[in-house]
């Protein structure tokens, strides 16, 4: 139980990092109510590929930010080494044929960065990564990154949703759209879509591509790429790969039920949005995208789909988190960020640090929603 002097908080997100957050903030003392639009993991947490890592030529800060991410993963599965779905295996990326020189200019980029970052030969590719097809990677080879991983996380938040609520953390699901009420420019509750108020000292807005509308409605401004994506998910197949790869046609990795989590940016430019506003993919790019999936796979297995999820990704305009505080309206926090997967934890630590101190964070700071002014 909470006492009646806590920090009262209202989270409006049920993605990973609007759980992340609750859960930390019950964890240290805070009085927490949960706000869900509908189910938990409905939005982008529950089609997301999950895979986590720093790979590529991100800037320090975002490097450091998420290597910390994936070194809170790595302490839950220290804890919990039996998890089915949390998995460090590895990472294989290859590029087209002709683009070469930029598979080995980002190799350079990590290894300068202190990453666990290997240049490795098509025949050599197999040794590292079990089932994969080394016939599909071009002569320029492949980078194989062996500390990372991948997460299910609708199976993670079901871990932290019981934590959270353990701890007195009370969860409110198909609340509808909420709103953000403030008194004399100071946060004072949410509203949910059916008129309730809950009252509440901080608010924290993580309801993915949905906070840039809802800031906007508070006067602040968040340039916003959100995409709309699509991710399969196979039948389960027998099969030995367990590494995420990331090719030039598709990107993959195993499931806790043995299936794969497939997705690819070109399947994506034939999302089409029907006429009530859901969107839908034609069956023969799931079928394209599947039989791409075959072809970077040993053995070349048969696959079928066996679930769709289409929706936005919530990615910010210049591409990194928009996290922490907000100067301009006491008491209003924002967590709006792709690599979801990769900082769900961190961002959740460090997002509780902010609201139970009063202090900015370090790490926050080159991410906070000021740098767009």
């Amino acid at each position: 139980m909470t006492s009646s002097s806590a920090i009262k908080v209202a989270v409006v997100g049920g993605g990973v990092i609007g759980v992340s957050t609750a859960q930390q903030l019950a964890n240290a003392g805070a009085d927490v109510i949960l706000l869900t639009e509908s189910a938990l993991t409905s939005g982008a947490s529950g089609r997301s590929l999950s895979w986590l890592n720093s790979a590529g030529m991100w800037r320090e800060p975002y490097h450091r930010l998420r290597i910390a991410g994936i070194d809170r993963y790595r302490t839950l599965w220290a804890q919990q080494p039996r998890l089915r779905w949390l998995r460090f295996a590895g990472g294989l990326v290859w590029h087209a044929e002709d683009k070469g020189a930029e598979l080995h200019r980002r190799h350079d980029h990590e290894v300068a960065h202190g990453y666990d970052s290997h240049l490795v030969k098509a025949q050599d590719a197999e040794a590292h990564t079990p089932g994969v097809n080394a016939t599909a990677i071009p002569d320029a080879g492949a980078i194989w990154n062996p500390g990372e991983g991948w997460v299910d996380l609708p199976s993670l938040v079901q871990f932290l949703i019981k934590d959270f609520q353990e701890r007195g953390g009370q969860l409110v699901t198909n609340a509808g759209k909420c709103t953000v009420r403030s008194s004399a420019g100071s946060i004072s509750g949410v509203a949910t879509e059916g008129g309730d108020l809950v009252g509440a000292d901080a608010v924290v807005l993580a309801a993915g591509a949905a906070v840039p509308a809802m800031a906007a409605d508070l006067g602040i401004i968040i340039p916003d790429a959100t995409p709309i994506s699509l991710l399969v998910t196979s039948r389960p197949v027998h099969h030995p790969l367990r590494a995420v790869l990331n090719t030039p046609r598709v990107s993959l990795r195993p499931t806790p039920d043995g299936a794969l989590a497939i997705d690819s940016d070109w399947a994506n430019a034939h999302i089409r949005q029907a006429a009530d506003g859901s969107y839908e993919v034609p069956p023969a790019i799931t079928e394209s995208l599947l039989a791409e999936a075959s072809l970077v796979l040993q053995g070349a297995p048969k696959l079928e789909a066996a679930w769709c999820g289409i929706g936005p990704k919530p990615v910010p305009g210049d591409g990194e988190p928009v996290l922490g505080r907000v100067d301009d309206v006491p008491g209003l926090y924002l967590a709006f960020t792709h690599s979801g997967a990769t900082l769900g934890l961190i961002a959740g630590e460090l997002l509780a640090y902010e609201i139970m101190t009063g202090a900015s964070h370090p790490m926050l700071i080159d991410f906070n929603v000021r740098r767009f002014r």
